[in-house]
């Protein structure tokens, strides 16, 4: 059986975060993802939502077998908890590949990292929760 990880924000759940789990959830047999605490999110404004229910949508997706809130120090200790044979990084999400697989090898964690692919979109379509929240904001605010 092959253990596929992915992880995330998820905070408003879109198209471009389904075709993401589902890439992930076919590269194995069983996909577990890693929901990002609020508290760690840096990158980026941090999610809306909070930790469990941003936990709970994404383990209500059939491809999703099941869903933990990330570590609020080491973003690796679910890692090494989960023991995935593969990590799936989003298409375009903002990780260091090379860095993340020496971080593994460091730890003595043995599984590869991929990336998804990308989704292609319809014109219009909203593939990002900022761009959402930002369409929100002009039509409703």
């Amino acid at each position: 059986m092959t253990h596929v990880l992915a992880q995330g924000t998820f905070d408003i759940l879109h198209p471009g975060h389904v075709h993401y789990l589902r890439d992930a959830a076919a590269m194995g047999d069983r996909l577990s993802v890693i929901i990002a605490r609020r508290e760690n999110v840096t990158h980026k404004q941090p999610p809306i939502l909070p930790n469990r229910q941003r936990r709970d949508m994404i383990e209500a997706l059939g491809v999703v077998d099941d869903a933990v809130v990330g570590h609020p120090e080491d973003i690796f200790v679910p890692i090494e908890e989960l023991d995935p044979d593969i990590i799936v990084l989003g298409y375009d999400q903002h990780h260091d590949d090379d860095a993340i697989e020496a971080e593994l090898d460091r730890r003595g964690i043995d599984c590869v990292v991929r990336r998804a692919s990308p989704l292609d979109s319809d014109e219009g379509e909203l593939l990002s929760t900022g761009r959402i929240i930002d369409r929100i904001c002009e039509e409703r605010c």
